[in-house]
């Protein structure tokens, strides 16, 4: 059920139950740290408050940690665009690579997928699917190859080929592995030899039904990587995204894109207001 929604049926009655309703916020994913500003704001108003108030106040509060929409991917003006990809497995990574890949495509601007996911044999495999699929140029290296050289190599091809974006889709894997945290800043730093500002932005994806899962994974990638932005998936019905604001709240990172669905279309800019709209 979405947040807002559940908050208006569940707290009809003027005296609230306050732990009642940090439960009901911490649910939502909004985590503790707003969770408690938001209880901490109703209470300093005092008088008789119902679920009409608690939603004016969470939306005032969601709100001004989103923020203003992030502006648009646009390619930059002499060289290309470094876009690396990151995240656990299970969360959409190589789909949403692909999904941002099609977007950026349907903008007018030229694309150069690169698999480094080389541990997998099925990752290559399956990006090159997409790559076929969106009639775009894929660079691949052997399977169990470095990462960080088929980043290297797309990125010298997009350059000699004057494309416009270059998409790195890393490997999946657990934010508790310091080897693997590791081999990510590698990639950071090989791809910086060419363009000291690559990669020019560093996205984390993440599973919007995870909930504090997805913070916790947040953290220890932008320790990595210094992120510049989310791609949330599985925002389709499932009445979540309050990870979203807890991340933006807790860590400053707003989110880029959203994933609402399997087809190519089902992938958006973010934009607060339909966001704030879609809690209700």
């Amino acid at each position: 059920m979405r947040l807002f929604k559940k908050i208006l049926q569940h707290f009809t009655k003027p005296d609230i139950d306050w732990d009642d309703l940090e439960e009901t916020l911490i649910s939502g994913d909004l985590g503790i740290q707003l969770t408690t500003r938001i209880v901490d704001t109703l209470q300093d108003r005092g008088g008789k408050l119902k679920g009409e108030d608690i939603v004016a106040v969470c939306r005032e509060e969601i709100g001004t940690i989103l923020g203003d929409d992030a502006p648009p991917l646009t390619p930059n003006p002499a060289s290309p665009r470094v876009i690396l990809v990151a995240g656990v497995n299970g969360t959409g990574k190589t789909t949403s690579t692909a999904k941002l890949a099609y977007f950026l495509k349907q903008q007018g601007h030229s694309v150069l997928l690169a698999a480094a996911d080389t541990f997998r044999a099925a990752a290559i495999e399956q990006l090159q699917v997409w790559a076929t699929r969106l009639n775009v140029p894929i660079h691949t290296g052997p399977y169990q190859s470095d990462p960080s050289a088929v980043c290297f190599e797309a990125h010298q091809a997009a350059i000699r080929d004057g494309i416009d974006f270059v998409l790195c889709d890393t490997a999946g894997r657990l934010h508790t592995r310091h080897n693997l945290m590791e081999e990510l800043k590698k990639v950071r730093r090989t791809l910086s030899k060419q363009d000291d500002t690559a990669p020019h932005e560093r996205l984390l994806v993440v599973d919007a039904t995870t909930g504090s899962n997805a913070l916790a994974q947040a953290k220890e990638f932008h320790k990595a990587l210094d992120l510049t932005g989310l791609i949330v998936t599985k925002l389709d019905g499932s009445g979540k995204g309050g990870v979203a604001v807890a991340i933006k709240n807790e860590l400053g990172i707003p989110t880029r894109f959203i994933g609402t669905g399997e087809g190519m279309e089902d992938f958006q800019p973010f934009e607060r207001k339909e966001f704030l709209e879609k809690l209700v």
